[in-house]
């Protein structure tokens, strides 16, 4: 009984300190973007790349509120949906149509994509190491929201209805288009969206922090899945801040396809895991 109570004990230490370790992280970006912002207009350099103007505002308003709807919707809807590989495909469709759109509008509009989400500014390299190490840190961020969320209002379960599609899926075309999906399309197209776009405008026109909370808030209700909106806030969040302490968009793309790997290794190999 005392060597149970004593593992519990180290278990719950530790989960602190990992927590307070993650907070500390992500403090010390949220530092170094404010002692940024307070130096640019003193630092000189060359102009900076054209930014988002009232043309992409109205896009990314149009935008939201497409996503407004269907998340409306999706809420409405009294069963519980049941995802089918069509209903992958046809995602996976528009989500690439969205991003072709967008980067063709902007592309019309003379804004350089590259220099606005620092496609070139971090190499492949740095960029994945830089997210493996924000995820890190990240992780016990979203485990802690994920059981308050569970303690709080108990009951639903966290797993998404895409967690369930894999899990009950008996071919192997339907896994590999889940992970080629949730691997590869989610991380590049969503953060396309959301952090690039979406957050772009939003921190031209509202500043830093109310982009963020504005953005993550959007980022968790997409997924339309209530019972993880809180640890899917928390992530997007933390995606948010990785992209503005960087200046490129591949350290949040790493971290998202870093997460979803880790989700589908868990899922793979259930008998290693717990949920």
């Amino acid at each position: 009984m005392l060597a149970g109570a004593f593992s519990s004990a180290v278990a719950t230490l530790l989960g602190a300190f990992f927590v307070f370790a993650g907070i500390l992280v992500y403090v010390t970006l949220i530092r170094q973007i404010g002692v940024r912002r307070a130096a640019l207009p003193l630092e000189p350099g060359p102009v900076s790349p054209r930014t988002f103007g009232l043309p992409e505002g109205l896009l990314a308003t149009v935008l939201t509120l497409f996503m407004l709807m269907n998340i409306s919707a999706s809420f409405q809807r009294h069963a519980p949906i049941q995802l089918t590989e069509r209903d992958l495909i046809a995602n996976l469709l528009l989500t690439v149509f969205i991003v072709c759109f967008v980067a063709a509008f902007l592309k019309l509009r003379g804004i350089d994509m590259d220099a606005v989400a620092g496609l070139s500014k971090w190499s492949l390299k740095r960029a994945l190491s830089t997210a493996t190490v924000l995820l890190l840190a990240a992780a016990p961020l979203i485990i802690l929201a994920e059981v308050l969320t569970q303690n709080a209002f108990g009951g639903g379960s966290s797993r998404q209805e895409i967690v369930d599609l894999f899990t009950n899926s008996r071919t192997i075309t339907q896994r590999v288009l889940i992970i080629v999906l949730a691997v590869v399309v989610a991380p590049i197209c969503e953060e396309f969206i959301f952090r690039f776009f979406i957050y772009g405008v939003l921190r031209r026109y509202f500043g830093i922090a109310l982009a963020l909370v504005f953005n993550s808030l959007l980022f968790a209700a997409a997924h339309t899945h209530l019972p993880s909106a809180t640890p899917l806030f928390v992530l997007g969040g933390c995606f948010t801040l990785a992209f503005e302490w960087s200046g490129s968009i591949l350290v949040s793309m790493g971290m998202h396809a870093l997460f979803n790997s880790v989700q589908l290794v868990f899922l793979a190999f259930p008998e290693l895991f717990q949920q």
